[in-house]
């Protein structure tokens, strides 16, 4: 039995993860949270096999929970949830240890798969989102956030969003002095001047929303 932790901060979400998993005799949801910072609470208690959880959630998404997830144990199993099949994310979070990336418009057999492919130690990634992948040039050092750390990646997604350093500081638990030195870090990189050009870029490559 393959035992599951379901993150996800919509409680609708959860309940069609749950119904689309219920007929499944080989899996288990054992445990629902909300934000990442419960899923990293629970991980240090609860007894699950894999992770399931959203990229988009208060507090530290699924990229910054990943992250910490990770350095807690670099074999635990992880499948990310998104709206988006393209952009840098997906090569990211792969690259960063995690073991599986599905949309949410995928289908019931294909989140089982996953599941099954996870579980048994390899990774799945979705159709859509591997031919994005390829087309995006992942690997090839084409895509502007390519040399970004997963630190730096996440407060270039809050600066997009418009969150200030302070807020910023206070989502990551780190000290508003330390948000800077990494921006600084950023928009050398990526040879930009400030965070409207860095909001600019990160919306032009489908790293956050318009």
């Amino acid at each position: 039995m393959t035992r599951i932790l379901l993150v996800d901060d919509h409680a609708l979400v959860r309940a069609g993860v749950r119904r689309l998993l219920e007929d499944a005799d080989d899996m288990e949801i054992v445990a629902e949270a909300t934000t990442g910072e419960q899923a990293i609470k629970l991980s240090r208690s609860l007894d699950f096999d894999l992770i399931m959880m959203d990229i988009n959630m208060p507090g530290f998404g699924g990229l910054e929970a990943s992250r910490k997830l990770l350095k807690l144990n670099p074999c635990m199993k992880i499948i990310i949830l998104s709206m988006h099949m393209d952009g840098p994310l997906p090569g990211q979070l792969l690259d960063m240890g995690v073991k599986g990336y599905l949309t949410k418009g995928s289908s019931r057999d294909e989140m089982l798969l996953a599941l099954r492919e996870v579980y048994a130690g390899r990774r799945y990634i979705c159709a859509e989102t591997a031919q994005q992948m390829v087309l995006n040039g992942h690997g090839n050092d084409e895509s502007p956030f390519s040399d970004l750390s997963p630190r730096e990646l996440n407060i270039v997604i809050l600066c997009a969003k418009g969150m200030r350093i302070q807020e910023i500081g206070e989502h990551l638990c780190i000290s508003p002095k330390t948000v800077s030195s990494y921006r600084t870090r950023i928009y050398e990189k990526l040879g930009v001047e400030n965070d409207v050009e860095l909001s600019r870029l990160a919306i032009l490559h489908q790293l956050v929303e318009l």
